[in-house]
Parts: C-alpha cells; structure tokens; sequence
C-alpha cells in the first residue's frame, strides 16, 4: 500500500515526529510512505486545509496512492475538506478505536487526526496505536462481525451517492481557483512523487497544465 502523509500549515512543525512515527509501524508490514509535507512551518509551499482536498483528491484518484494520513488542529477541517471531493471517504480518527472501526465499517482512504487538541504527554504513543489499528486486519469486514452485511451494504451505496453527488475530479481542478489548486501542488517532493505513482494519465496530463510543465 502507498500511504500519503499531508501535514497543513498550523501543525507543520509535527510532520516528522509522525513521519517516523508512521514509518515504524507500517515499513515493517511492507507498506510505503511519501511525505508530501509541509515539512516545517518555515517552509516555502504552505498548506491550508482546504487545499489538503485538493492534495489528496489528486492523489486518490489518480491512484497515486492508496491511504492519506492527514490532519490539522482539529482535524475537523482537512476531513470536511477531504470529503468535499469525489473519491475520497476520510474519517476523523483521534483514538486506536477510531482507527479501527474505521478501517471495518466506513472502509474509506483517508484519515484526519487532531494534532493540536489533545496534544500533550503520550502523544506520540497515541499516534503509534492509531497507526498500528489501521493494518491489524482486512479492511471492510464489519464490526461488530454480525453487522457486517449491512455495513459492507451501506458502504457500497456510499459510494454510488458520492458518483452522483460529486463531479469529475479533473473538471474540478480545472474549475477552482489556479492560485488555490497550484498552491496545493507546489510541495517540494509533489512532482517526484506524484509523476512516478500516478496511474490515471488524464489526471497527470491536467497537472502538468496547472503547474505549466
């Protein structure tokens, strides 16, 4: 699996104590992980929020990766701004147990996490236990086990309303602000990254049209 961490520009200076967190946990079970930032709060490429969508929209969709790890203070808005996009379910997770029931019952590819509120002694462990709760099992096989039928049901119908409710992805990118989508996409690894996993020509085509390469 190709996990995508995005950090936005309040809880910048975090990324890599959850970085090195994340890689811990999930490099051992053979997973991948791409930094895309911000990496420090100084850095040049800011990101807000609403452009963490952006970022990960791209990046679902386009089969670039398969999991983003995300957040902001809260981790209320980068998961309200995740969810405003087709091809995205995130789920704000603050606990192991959120991580969890998660993965068995919703089955998305995103996670919000908080990393300001509650931010304090043990923090780091709670980032593990999280992190560890994401990959105990298959996703998707319900919990409690006797719901899973109407779960993995109501999943699937999700997933059909979010086809009609939300529009092509590259016509979204086309349609919003450059200034916003550009600035979404100008982190320092984004091309790397991104032009060697992308798996959706047509997507890929539509960024080298935003950043004019």
């Amino acid at each position: 699996m190709k996990i995508a961490l995005i950090n936005e520009n309040s809880q910048a200076a975090k990324n890599a104590l959850i970085e090195s967190t994340l890689r811990s946990v999930v490099e051992p079970l053979g997973h991948e992980v791409y930094n895309y930032g911000m990496y420090s709060a100084e850095d040049k490429e800011q990101l807000t929020y609403v452009q963490i969508g952006i970022l990960s929209a791209v990046l679902l969709n386009s089969g670039a990766c398969d999991l983003v790890i995300t957040g902001c203070g809260t981790g209320e808005g980068a998961m309200l701004a995740c969810n405003a996009f087709p091809g995205v379910l995130c789920g704000h997770v603050v606990d192991p147990t959120d991580a969890y029931q998660f993965t068995q019952v919703n089955n998305g590819n995103a996670i919000s996490m908080p990393f300001a509120k509650g931010w304090g002694w043990g923090c780091e462990l709670n980032l593990q236990y999280v992190f560890e709760k994401l990959f105990v099992s298959e996703w998707g096989l319900g919990y409690p086990r006797e719901r899973a039928v109407p779960e993995q049901r109501n999943k699937k119908i999700l997933d059909e309303v979010k086809k009609v409710t939300h529009t092509d992805i590259v016509y979204i990118l086309e349609n919003l602000d450059r200034d916003l989508t550009v600035g979404a996409l100008s982190g320092a690894k984004f091309k790397e990254y991104f032009f060697a996993n992308c798996k959706d020509e047509r997507i890929a085509e539509c960024v080298r049209k935003l950043l004019k390469i």
